[in-house]
């Protein structure tokens, strides 16, 4: 391979997106299938940037939803030892804790090959108490910005709207989605967080999100099904994830299982 990602799966139009935007590329299928076929993408682009600059940035999200994308993409022969992997968010908690996205994943993603990747965690310390969230936020920032540019940014959606941590409620939402923004991460404590993750974040700012090379957004269910019709309709803070499909300058992946 010489640099060109070439997919050997089908590219699909969901019957809803009445005016295809360029920069974005739907796929759909069953749910397993369409986790192999994401796992062989993020493959070719991590190898393709690897032969093109001897390293790849691979940024990924925390939750339930990419475990089964984490267990596939780990026994792929790609060479890990040239990718470093990093987060686009953070819960304020020590990377050895059972709700932390480094946690999750070292449990799932840095096993079998994957072992030999370079891990970049936001959060490095192991034990309470943490420094203050300004203090993590600002080495969560240097660590990534030494990491360089995410050549493959996974990212997941919540049935609310949210990708990464921009959440509508978030107080600095305006800042979060500022696209001219300088920030590489930013803070985020809500004033009703969710009862299973009751903690401060660290999120990439929206400006850092679009900087990445490609963008791959798994889409799986009724409810997020729903939610994204609603997102691509218009561009709306109550819906942060719109912001992802209503700019044209970084190319997005939809992969959407009912």
């Amino acid at each position: 391979m010489t640099g060109q990602v070439e997919l050997s799966f089908p590219q699909l139009s969901a019957p809803w997106i009445s005016e295809p935007r360029a920069n974005i590329a739907t796929h759909m299928g069953q749910v397993d299938a369409l986790t192999q076929a994401l796992a062989k993408d993020i493959a070719l682009r991590l190898t393709a940037a690897i032969e093109a600059r001897d390293v790849a940035v691979l940024g990924v999200s925390g939750g339930k939803s990419p475990v089964a994308l984490f267990h596939a993409l780990r026994v792929l022969p790609i060479p890990w030892a040239q990718v470093r992997i990093t987060l686009a968010d953070e819960r304020c908690v020590p990377c050895t804790h059972a709700d932390s996205n480094a946690q999750l994943v070292n449990q799932h993603l840095l096993q079998d090959h994957a072992r030999a990747a370079q891990w970049v965690p936001m959060v490095s310390q192991t034990a309470q108490p943490l420094p203050a969230l300004c203090e993590l936020v600002q080495a969560a920032s240097t660590a990534l910005e030494a990491s360089g540019t995410a050549d493959v940014l996974v990212l997941g959606m919540g049935s609310d709207g949210h990708t990464a941590s921009l959440f509508s409620d978030a107080p600095n939402l305006a800042d979060l989605l500022d696209p001219l923004s300088t920030q590489v991460c930013a803070g985020v404590a809500l004033a009703q967080p969710p009862s299973s993750a009751p903690y401060p974040r660290i999120t990439q700012t929206l400006a850092q999100i679009l900087s990445a090379r490609h963008i791959a957004l798994p889409i799986s269910g009724a409810d997020k099904l729903h939610t994204l019709r609603q997102a691509w309709l218009q561009r709306s803070k109550l819906l942060p994830v719109s912001y992802l499909l209503h700019q044209i300058h970084t190319p997005v992946s939809l992969w959407i299982s009912p």
